[in-house]
């Protein structure tokens, strides 16, 4: 895994894009239709100008994107680093970059969710190497690290519920692509989950039949206490996993409380 990331890695590749003479009632379908608030405005293959949900309700009523694009575009190079195009959008106080190649051409776009993808997986790496080396100093076994996409029906659960607040949570990341990976470990022919049940129960109610995870393949099939544990308490299956309805993820219980108790500390003194 490269210790930098660079705006090629995480940028969306298929760019919608509207020309000069498009009609502003069209980019408003459009943002109606794809979510988006802004597209490049290209001609003859080049960005000349972009246009945004700001320049529609902004600027006065106008038939065409000409009329009101912004023609002063700030573009990334696709070999940028992700830190860079940050600082630049932050400073500049934009949301997006065009991404151009070496000849000038749009290869992508980068968004402030693109920046905020590419720093919640570069946070995930740290973690799964911990435990891949307590793995093999506890064990006594060599690993080796993959990222790939892994079957949902093929992982074994090692926990015994979530909770649907959380759950809430997770489904709105995987529908915008800002979920980390799960860590799973290969042993023999198991996929055992270490981390990420609640995204995983949420990609498996979404429909999802693979799900994006970190995967510590050992070099021969060892069984963990993690899944002797699962055993004991009847866990091999999704469906044996308790959802929690009626009870808030403990962190958001304990801040409630917290709340309470200095509601009724204020009423006693």
């Amino acid at each position: 895994m490269s210790s930098t990331a660079l705006v090629k890695d995480y940028m969306t590749k298929k760019v919608i894009t509207v020309t000069p003479d498009t009609s502003n009632e069209k980019v408003i379908e459009l943002m109606k239709v794809t979510g988006h608030d802004g597209f490049p405005v290209k001609t003859n293959g080049k960005v000349i100008g972009i246009v945004t949900a700001f320049d529609l309700v902004l600027k006065p009523w106008l038939r065409e994107v000409k009329e009101i694009m912004s023609t002063d575009v700030l573009v990334a190079d696709q070999e940028m680093s992700i830190n860079d195009a940050a600082r630049v959008m932050f400073r500049m106080g934009i949301s997006r970059l065009p991404v151009m190649d070496g000849e000038g051409h749009l290869v992508g776009i980068i968004t402030n969710t693109d920046i905020v993808r590419s720093h919640i997986e570069r946070s995930t790496p740290m973690k799964v190497n911990y435990f891949k080396k307590t793995l093999e100093q506890l064990y006594d076994i060599k690993t080796k690290l993959l990222r790939r996409r892994v079957p949902i029906d093929k992982l074994r659960p090692t926990q015994d519920k979530v909770y649907a607040d959380e759950l809430q949570g997770r489904t709105y990341e995987l529908k915008r692509g800002l979920a980390e990976p799960t860590i799973v470990v290969e042993t023999g022919d198991r996929f055992v989950l270490v981390d990420g049940h609640h995204r995983t129960v949420a990609a498996r109610k979404l429909g999802y039949r693979e799900i994006d995870s970190y995967v510590i393949k050992l070099d021969h099939d060892l069984k963990l206490g993690m899944e002797k544990t699962a055993d004991k308490n009847g866990i091999y299956s999704f469906d044996d996993i308790e959802i929690i309805d009626d009870a808030q993820h403990p962190l958001i219980a304990i801040t409630s409380s917290l709340r309470k108790e200095s509601k009724m500390g204020k009423k006693r003194d």
